[in-house]
């Protein structure tokens, strides 16, 4: 099974599109899957935009993403763990990679952003240079879209509770010392 985090604070402007992007997405998959929304401390209607598309809602107040992404982690029930920023849109051939990913034996990985909608002309060009640098000399993704086995999950000890930011490349150098890291194309 695999288990789609969530982790939300005031969310309700992204959720609309995030859930339905992911049903569409499994859909295709035909894979058995749970998607797993923590509120962590929002004031709008995160949660009710959450349940209104059959998302499980894990209310925390912690405020912080790293432990909210455990909270999530904790509760879920699949063996393998996809992390997914609110205002990300996951896509079938993105599901399709992380299962060929770990198929292939890594044990977890993360997936370059793509943008949407008009960019200012210098990030445009700049893009594909970050892509490339990100993908194949730094070997990172950032934090919007990050997968990995419950085993890989469970041998870090999850998102260090000890960084406010950059927490997501602290849990890929931990994640590294068990298995392969791998970047996805998109």
């Amino acid at each position: 099974m695999l288990s789609f985090i969530i982790p939300a604070h005031n969310e309700q402007a992204w959720l609309g599109r995030c859930l339905p992007a992911i049903r569409a997405a499994m859909a295709e998959i035909e894979a058995s899957h749970e998607i797993i929304v923590v509120d962590d401390a929002s004031t709008d209607a995160t949660a009710s935009i959450a349940r209104s598309h059959g998302a499980r809602v894990i209310r925390v107040e912690h405020r912080q993403i790293s432990v909210t992404r455990n909270a999530g982690a904790k509760e879920a029930h699949g063996d393998i763990f996809l992390f997914v920023d609110a205002d990300t849109l996951v896509t079938g051939e993105v599901i399709r990679s992380v299962l060929r990913a770990l198929g292939d034996g890594a044990a977890g990985g993360g997936c370059v952003p793509r943008f949407e909608g008009r960019l200012p002309f210098w990030f445009r060009v700049l893009y594909p240079a970050m892509v490339l640098a990100m993908r194949r000399v730094l070997h990172r993704t950032g934090g919007a879209f990050l997968f990995c086995t419950r085993r890989g999950f469970e041998a870090t000890g999850g998102f260090s509770a000890a960084h406010y930011a950059a927490e997501e490349d602290v849990w890929v150098k931990a994640l590294k010392r068990h298995g392969k890291f791998t970047v996805l194309a998109e």
